[in-house]
């Protein structure tokens, strides 16, 4: 999975054809095919247990850590088979980042919260600069350049979501995955989260989970509907909020189910 090979392919920068995900005998996502372009927000929506944060998983194998899951169909990403022989999910990790629901930093100092993935991946350049550069992309410098070495269990629940989404980009992925990152936190927080994914999205490609409907309206550029494990609509986050073609989109976009 070399740099080169992946460069050289053109958009979308992820696509599924066909894809399916297995929980045993279950199938939890069902024949999905999309596609997701570069630097834009997709948001998918939809009840809980509906496959979101299933398929989102797809995208970086972290469902390859959920014991008796199975993949069928295909994720690829710039072209490239992400469940090909020769691909290593460390580093299809390290390209397609994360974000959990809540915040989870390290019981470490804030500046080796951010030096912490880049260390491992082997980074060379000045950790230092490293580290400012990624908490100024998460919006978090000002408020902690004069305690990097404080630890970072002593910030607030927002300011630690901002210090995992530093700590993800500080490996300098190419794609952020989001799975409901404003779910844990106060409004204040949340509005500083979705500033960020929208100043993010000019350097990154985003894909984010969240039940929240209005955040969705907010900070995507398309949003997917899904129920039951099928994509029952994909398409511009206004079309699907004020014109959607499926009858089971309206149904909930309006509240009468879910």
């Amino acid at each position: 999975m070399s740099a080169g090979v992946i460069e050289a392919s053109a958009a979308p920068v992820i696509e599924t054809r066909d894809l399916s995900v297995l929980y045993g005998t279950t199938r939890a996502v069902k024949g999905v095919s999309i596609e997701i372009d570069a630097n834009r927000v997709v948001a998918f929506i939809g009840p809980s247990g509906c496959g979101k944060s299933t398929l989102l998983r797809c995208f970086n194998r972290m469902n390859d850590l959920v014991p008796g899951a199975n993949i069928e169909g295909e994720a690829r990403y710039r072209g490239l088979n992400l469940y090909g022989p020769d691909v290593d999910p460390i580093e299809v990790r390290r390209r397609i980042g994360m974000v959990f629901q809540k915040p989870n930093p390290f019981p470490k100092s804030i500046f080796e919260n951010v030096a912490f993935g880049a260390r491992i991946n082997g980074f060379r350049g000045s950790m230092a600069d490293l580290v400012e550069k990624s908490l100024r992309q998460a919006a978090l410098w000002d408020e902690v350049k004069d305690r990097l070495d404080a630890s970072a269990m002593a910030l607030s629940g927002g300011q630690q979501q901002r210090l995992c989404i530093a700590r993800a980009l500080a490996i300098e992925p190419d794609v952020l995955l989001m799975d409901e990152p404003t779910s844990a936190l106060d409004p204040i927080a949340t509005q500083k989260i979705e500033d960020l994914i929208y100043d993010l999205k000019r350097e990154y490609t985003i894909v984010i989970v969240t039940h929240n409907m209005q955040q969705a309206a907010r900070v995507s550029d398309r949003t997917a509907f899904l129920y039951m494990g099928d994509v029952i609509e994909y398409g511009p986050t206004d079309q699907i909020f004020t014109n959607p073609r499926e009858t089971r989109t309206e149904e909930y976009i309006t509240g009468r189910f879910g």
